[in-house]
């Protein structure tokens, strides 16, 4: 059904030896939204994305994409997502073109259909990116960029992104923000996990802010949930200064 939500996290408790990682938290995603998920370095972001994605078995409690246990059935999971990490790291002779490609096949996608063609070229211009160089040339921006483009590239309906931004400079910024706007406008469903409060504010319908494990703060996009994450990266600031 088209109301049912895209993700749903219930009661999630993952511990790692004697870390606990996430301690029951619960939200969910639904279809066309883009859903804010933000907390500091080390509070649980990318260990609940790496769940959604099944790289990492959960210790409790549920986590469903799409309606399929995210441990269970990644494979079919994978097909209808696009997951861009903080940190790419890309086969270091491959061009940058040829991983585009590559990724974009691996997702289903036919790389010599004209209008995928086209979306990839526009999608290099707008980036700024010169697909002919080997990736082993690339600054962390340039792999960053790499990553976007072929999930922007991408028909899929679901976009995990965490720290998507990192290593870029604000104009990039901006083009990111612009293509989140275009495949929003398209139905398109995304789980944005950062800590940069502009990107979160601009873009994002609700939000969930995760410290240490647990959600502080989950709802509608409001300046008090932005304003509660704002806050605690100042008292952290405040703590190691």
């Amino acid at each position: 059904m088209a109301d049912n939500p895209i993700i749903e996290v219930q009661d999630l408790v993952k511990h790692c030896g004697k870390v606990e990682a996430l301690r029951g938290i619960s939200f969910q995603v639904n279809p066309g939204e883009v859903f804010g998920f933000i907390g500091n370095n080390g509070a649980g972001k990318s260990t609940t994305i790496r769940i959604l994605l099944g790289i990492l078995h959960a210790t409790s409690g549920t986590a469903s994409v799409f309606g399929k246990d995210a441990w269970e059935d990644p494979v079919a999971i994978h097909r209808r997502l696009a997951y861009v990490p903080g940190d790419v790291n890309l086969w270091a002779n491959l061009t940058g073109g040829e991983v585009i490609d590559l990724f974009v096949s691996l997702r289903g996608g036919k790389t010599n259909t004209d209008e995928l063609r086209k979306r990839r070229e526009d999608l290099i211009k707008k980036f700024e990116l010169d697909p002919t160089k080997r990736c082993r040339t690339y600054s962390k921006g340039n792999r960053q960029k790499v990553a976007l483009i072929a999930a922007f590239a991408s028909d899929v309906e679901l976009y995990l992104l965490d720290e998507p931004t990192s290593g870029l400079d604000p104009i990039m910024g901006q083009v990111f923000e612009e293509c989140v706007r275009e495949k929003k406008q398209q139905g398109k469903t995304f789980l944005l996990s950062s800590h940069i409060m502009t990107e979160v504010r601009d873009l994002a319908d609700r939000v969930a802010v995760i410290r240490k494990g647990l959600l502080v703060e989950a709802g509608a996009q409001t300046e008090a949930a932005i304003a509660e994450m704002e806050a605690e990266a100042k008292r952290y600031a405040e703590s190691i200064s």
